[in-house]
């Protein structure tokens, strides 16, 4: 037995909020691409930011390609089943992350089209697993970002942060997390600032009071603080941004 592969075209769904009319569109200031966690769709995830939603901003959340029923199988059986997405597993890795960096790649280009010249400072958010997969997009250098907010997540650690990743360090990035996320423990928050530091990549630290999600509050404060600049200075080993643990 072989496996072989082949490309398939594919149709993506995607969420919206802000203007929606051709005029309205050039006169938006900021570009939103905000990736869900795994077993998420785009449109409740998106929920999220109607807090931003004020006629300035385009915020825009691609859904993941593969999509399954969540829970267990046995507790499926009669009942309104949840769906989630997922953006990649470790099966066929790599095509999948080609995959879903030549999704996002179509995505931009979309967009573009239907800002009609308009060329608004771009934020890419990625939360949980899709903050990994904002990290590799930004990383593959194919968008000018203005800022990276990585919401709950690491950077992948198969990204080379020290060399080989410019336009990765590129954007200003925002590290955030929750106080009580079960995902990033204080240990591995400590661990993870300490690799970036030891490298001299320039980041920002943001923490708020709850687990492992998006907070509103917080989606305000760097909302307003945007700048579409990057002005954040790299730290040096022996300092730190902020003394939370992210």
């Amino acid at each position: 037995m072989r496996l072989d592969t082949f490309t398939t075209p594919r149709t993506a769904r995607v969420a919206l909020l802000g203007p929606a009319d051709a005029s309205a569109l050039r006169g938006i200031r900021e570009l939103w691409i905000v990736l869900h966690g795994y077993g998420e769709l785009a449109a409740p995830f998106l929920e999220n930011f109607r807090c931003l939603d004020d006629g300035t901003r385009l915020i825009v959340a691609p859904e993941a390609l593969s999509r399954h029923y969540a829970g267990r199988l046995e507790d499926r059986i009669g009942k309104e089943v949840p769906i989630g997405a997922s953006w990649m597993t470790k099966e066929a890795r790599e095509h999948e992350i080609h995959d879903y960096l030549t999704y996002l790649d179509g995505l931009h280009a979309h967009l573009l089209t239907q800002l009609n010249g308009a060329t608004p400072a771009i934020t890419v958010l990625g939360f949980s697993q899709g903050g990994a997969t904002s990290a590799r997009w930004v990383a593959s250098g194919s968008v000018p970002v203005a800022r990276h907010l990585l919401w709950g997540c690491a950077l992948p650690p198969e990204l080379d942060i020290a060399t080989a990743a410019a336009p990765l360090r590129r954007p200003n990035t925002v590290l955030v997390v929750g106080s009580r996320d079960r995902f990033a423990p204080p240990d591995a928050v400590a661990r993870e600032r300490e690799r970036l530091d030891a490298v001299y990549f320039p980041y920002t630290f943001e923490s708020f009071e709850g687990g492992h999600r998006l907070d509103t509050q917080t989606l305000g404060r760097l909302a307003a603080s945007n700048s579409g600049t990057n002005s954040v200075q790299r730290p040096r080993p022996t300092e730190r941004l902020s003394s939370a643990p992210l």
